[in-house]
């Protein structure tokens, strides 16, 4: 008898067969996420060209995720949503347009759509930033959001390196 999976069919055929995992070398925008609590990290790069209409798209797109089975699903599924997308369709993409991709995940696990869509904003701002490329209101909002919750992380990362440095003295 088979086991039922915690896991839908689609994250786990992303899972054992994720698409687009890698670095882009000379990426135009590179996108740096992670989640304190979980652990997960990702990286999303991107490669922006225009289009026959001269639109700026994705043309390609590349992560690398270190993290649980949801975490590395989710990232790829990511990677397949945006691709092909103008710079304007990417920045609309969210967690839910994730979640629909990949089917129920556990509660525990919908933070994990939250990080890749994170990273896909970020890899948007980190491109616009460095083309001198005007930042959208709502983008500048989400990378504040998603900087001053870095910032956090890494507050508390510090106290807890901290704290098991006194631990480990005694």
């Amino acid at each position: 008898m088979k086991t039922p999976s915690l896991y839908s069919k689609e994250v786990m055929k992303y899972f054992k067969h994720p698409k687009n995992v890698g670095v882009i070398k000379d990426a135009d925008g590179i996108g740096r996420v992670g989640n304190m609590t979980c652990g997960d990290i990702m990286e999303l790069y991107i490669k922006v060209k225009k289009n026959k209409k001269g639109k700026e798209i994705i043309s390609d797109i590349k992560f690398q995720t270190f993290g649980c089975v949801v975490a590395l699903a989710v990232s790829s599924m990511l990677t397949e949503i945006a691709k092909g997308k103008t710079i304007e369709e990417a920045m609309k993409i969210t967690n839910r347009d994730i979640l629909k991709k990949s089917g129920p995940v556990p509660p525990i696990k919908i933070h994990c759509s939250f990080l890749a869509a994170d990273a896909l904003y970020e890899a948007i701002y980190n491109y616009l930033s460095k083309h001198n490329k005007t930042i959208p209101e709502k983008l500048q909002k989400e990378h504040d959001r998603i900087q001053y919750n870095l910032k956090q992380v890494e507050k508390t990362h510090k106290e807890f390196t901290e704290f098991e440095e006194k631990i480990l003295e005694k």
